[in-house]
C-alpha cells in the first residue's frame, strides 16, 4: 500500500461526495457548506468549513493543515492563488463528461489506496444509467431544455446532455453556454427543466416563464416545467444518479417513477 493523504480539504462538494463514497470521510479536515447538502455527514463529524474553489481564502486552508487540497468546477482565477499560497498540495478537477467524472473518481480511489473500491463506485453509477436507458430507448424522444443558471440563461453541463439523453430526452443547444430565451422558444422544448447553480430547489418557474415570453412554447402549454435540485445535477459525482432518477421522472412521467428533488411548476414544495 502507497502513502494515502491523512489531512485534506475539499472545495466543492462533488470532491466530497467522491470521498464519502469511497469511505474516506475519515480523512477530511475541512470543506464547503454547500457540502452538508449532499454529505450531512460531515455536520456530525463537525468538520471545519472553508470556501469553495470560487471563494477559497488561503488562510482558512493553512489553518487546517492539509497534506492535499482537492477541488472542482467551478474556478475563479483568484480562488486558484488563494489555493496555492495555502502551500499544500493541490488536485484540481475539470470533468466534463461522465468518462471524466469516472476518471476523477479513479484518481481519488488511487490516491487512498482504495481502488477496488473506486471501481464498484463507477460500475455502480453504470449501471443505473444502462437502466434508465434501457426503458427509454423505446419511448419517443422528447426535447428538453435543461439549465443551469438563469440570468443569463445557460444550458447545463455537457454530463447532464449525457443524463438527459440516458432518459430519452433530446437535449436543446450547446451545453454550458449561454443561450436566449428567444432561441429557447424557437426550438419549442416539450419539457424545461431549471436546476440553478446554488438555488437548490427554489428556481421561480412561474416567475420566469413570465419573464421569458415562454408562454406558448409546448412545455408550457403542457405544464411540463420543472425545477430539478441544483445538487443533482451540478455537483460532478455519485450523487448526479439522483439527478438522473429525477429526469427520467421529468421525461417520460407515465413510465418512470416520481423522484426525490423534482418539483413540477404547479407544486410549491419538492417531491419527495
Amino acid at each position: 500500500m502507497g502513502y494515502a493523504p491523512e489531512r485534506i480539504v475539499s472545495l466543492q462538494p462533488s470532491v466530497t461526495v467522491i470521498l464519502g463514497e469511497l469511505g474516506c470521510l475519515s480523512a477530511l479536515v475541512g470543506c464547503t457548506k454547500y457540502c452538508a447538502e449532499l454529505c450531512p455527514e460531515v455536520i456530525d463529524k463537525k468538520i471545519a468549513m472553508v470556501g469553495d474553489s470560487w471563494t477559497a481564502q488561503a488562510n482558512q486552508i493553512s489553518a487546517l493543515r492539509p497534506d492535499l487540497v482537492m477541488a472542482s468546477v467551478p474556478y475563479q482565477e483568484k480562488s486558484i492563488a488563494e489555493i496555492m499560497k495555502a502551500g499544500a498540495r493541490f488536485l484540481g478537477f475539470a470533468p466534463k463528461l461522465l468518462v471524466d467524472i469516472y476518471g476523477d473518481i479513479m484518481v481519488v480511489a488511487a490516491l487512498m489506496n482504495v481502488l477496488e473500491r473506486g471501481r464498484e463506485v463507477v460500475e455502480r453509477m453504470q449501471r443505473a444509467i444502462d437502466v434508465v436507458q434501457s426503458r427509454a430507448r423505446e419511448l419517443p424522444k422528447v426535447r428538453v431544455f435543461c439549465e443551469e443558471w438563469g440570468k443569463p440563461v445557460i444550458a447545463s453541463q455537457p454530463w447532464v446532455r449525457e443524463l438527459v439523453e440516458a432518459a430519452g430526452g433530446e437535449f436543446i443547444g450547446k451545453p454550458g453556454t449561454q443561450v436566449s430565451p428567444e432561441e429557447v422558444a424557437a426550438s419549442q422544448p416539450e419539457v424545461l427543466i431549471a436546476a440553478w447553480c446554488g438555488a437548490g430547489d427554489r428556481v421561480p418557474l412561474g416567475k420566469i416563464i413570465e419573464q421569458r415570453g415562454w408562454q406558448q412554447v409546448p412545455a408550457t402549454k403542457n405544464r411540463r416545467v420543472y425545477c430539478i435540485r441544483d445538487e443533482y445535477l451540478n455537483t460532478p459525482a455519485p450523487s448526479l444518479m439522483l439527478g438522473l432518477q429525477a429526469l427520467a421522472a421529468a421525461i417520460h412521467p407515465r413510465h418512470f417513477p416520481q423522484a426525490e428533488g423534482l418539483r413540477s411548476i404547479e407544486e410549491n414544495r419538492v417531491v419527495s
